[in-house]
């Protein structure tokens, strides 16, 4: 061994205080919609593959493997079986995975039945695509979950990885998430089966429920301004919020996890890149200028843009269409989440008084709820550009069915007049339906389109009920799931 074997097993110790029968870390009461997900592929495996939780830095992927493990212990299991480490650790990292469970032995004998292993960021281990491949065949005994905050663990060992491991991708908090860990009161507002439930709602209800929603509007700034990162999102103070939220991705993610994973030596080029693409957060990404205005290679800028999508900060999408023409086309960016921009540049919250920079910001916080509803359901999305420019922000498709989404909070006006791409695309592709995300509570009804397709209509939705109603779809799909004690 590298390092004392005393001072490794008191390590170990440490992660895991069930095995002396000491209480359980202080964990908070609420759950994660995907925390169902993860305690079912643990405790009741559909396929024998091990867990891969993959995500941002700070989304809670600690606190779920915890939870697991709590729900696990509840039901029973002895605690010598179940093993957690973090590879965060230096000394753990040093001994590697093999080194772990010998060490794990020497405090633990192994008995017949099923063990469970728990293993924070496996990236930084040595070889790990090939050890969870040969634990997943060989070891039939073991059920193993592992995280990690960067996608290296989905294309490094994409090829030994089939059938070997299920992925789970774990966002930053949807609004109705932050609502939940924030234990602020919904009185009221009704569930939907899905958005499409309100093409068939009669007139007067839209008002009466946008009545009742008025009270969201003041939390969804704030979550604007916090971001859906468990740790800042439940800090008191929003300019301390945004200090840690920027810490996190600046100084662990760009400075330390780049270099450590991707053996980034140019960091301070790599966090202009990303101020950067901050400051053209939900815009179209013009490579030239960006390597005109940072005096970069366009090779690196392209290497430093997949990074940063590998990393889980930011998302890509291409324009709709086919082809050539698509492949040469501009990629449009999202943050990963809508508090990232003015955390990094430090706006406080002048955010809310800026419409310009508003307007982006819930565009982004709408997409990152369209998409992690919809990922799982193999939902390809992108973005569209007519004649003269006139653009809808998202296309969603699904199963050879186009849904078009356009964000206009940065607009008060909403009519058929003012959706002039929404009109052009719904009419060029004969699609009956699409949502317009608006800004005023009030804004909330379906109208036709008169100058497209006959049939065609949207729903308005105030984007704090669109967001709202979005969590909460992704928390009753994932309620249907969980496991029938």
């Amino acid at each position: 061994m590298i390092a004392p074997i005393p001072e490794l097993l008191a390590v170990l110790r440490q992660y895991n205080p069930w095995w002396r029968g000491a209480a359980f870390p202080d964990l908070p009461a609420w759950r994660r919609a995907a925390f169902h997900e993860v305690s079912s592929w643990i405790t009741e495996p559909p396929a024998h593959r091990a867990l891969l939780l993959t995500g941002a830095r700070q989304v809670g992927k600690t606190t779920l493997l915890l939870q697991t493990i709590q729900a696990l212990l509840a039901r029973g299991v002895p605690p010598s079986k179940i093993l957690y480490a973090t590879f965060d650790h230096p000394l753990l990292k040093l001994i590697g995975l093999d080194g772990l469970l010998n060490l794990w032995r020497e405090l633990e004998l192994a008995h017949d039945g099923t063990e469970y292993l728990f293993l924070d960021e496996i990236q930084y281990t040595k070889d790990w695509q090939t050890w969870l491949k040969l634990q997943v065949d060989f070891h039939k005994n073991r059920r193993i979950a592992v995280t990690g905050s960067a996608t290296p663990l989905l294309t490094e060992g994409q090829e030994s990885g089939v059938g070997r491991w299920h992925t789970v991708r774990l966002a930053t908090l949807s609004f109705f998430e932050y609502l939940q860990i924030k234990q602020i009161p919904t009185p009221g507002l009704p569930t939907l089966a899905s958005l499409a439930q309100l093409f068939e709602w009669p007139d007067a209800r839209f008002a009466t429920v946008a009545a009742d929603a008025h009270a969201l509007v003041g939390h969804f700034n704030e979550y604007l301004l916090r971001g859906g990162f468990p740790q800042s999102a439940l800090m008191a103070s929003i300019p301390q919020a945004q200090k840690l939220l920027r810490e996190d991705i600046v100084d662990k993610v760009l400075k330390r996890d780049m270099t450590a994973l991707f053996g980034v030596r140019r960091v301070l080029e790599l966090e202009q890149t990303f101020l950067y693409l901050c400051m053209h957060d939900g815009g179209l990404l013009d490579i030239p200028d960006l390597c005109k205005s940072l005096e970069i290679k366009k090779p690196t800028a392209n290497n430093f843009i997949s990074l940063l999508e590998s990393t889980h900060l930011i998302h890509r999408l291409l324009p709709f269409g086919y082809g050539k023409e698509v492949l040469r086309a501009r990629s449009k960016i999202y943050l990963a989440d809508a508090a990232i921009a003015p955390s990094v540049m430090l706006k406080g919250k002048s955010l809310i008084e800026d419409a310009a920079a508003l307007g982006i910001a819930v565009e982004t916080a709408f997409f990152n709820h369209v998409f992690t509803r919809y990922y799982r359901q193999s939902i390809g999305f992108s973005y569209w550009r007519g004649r003269k420019d006139h653009e809808v922000d998202i296309i969603a498709s699904v199963e050879g069915r186009l849904v078009p989404f356009e964000v206009k909070y940065r607009a008060q006006a909403t009519g058929a007049g003012d959706l002039k791409g929404l009109e052009q695309f719904c009419a060029e592709r004969k699609v009956d339906r699409g949502y317009v995300i608006t800004k005023e509570i009030m804004d909330f009804s379906i109208m036709p389109l008169h100058r497209a397709a006959a049939s065609a209509r949207v729903a308005k939705i105030p984007a704090p009920l669109a967001c709202y109603w979005l969590g909460l779809l992704e928390m009753e799909a994932a309620d249907k799931k969980r496991e029938v004690p």
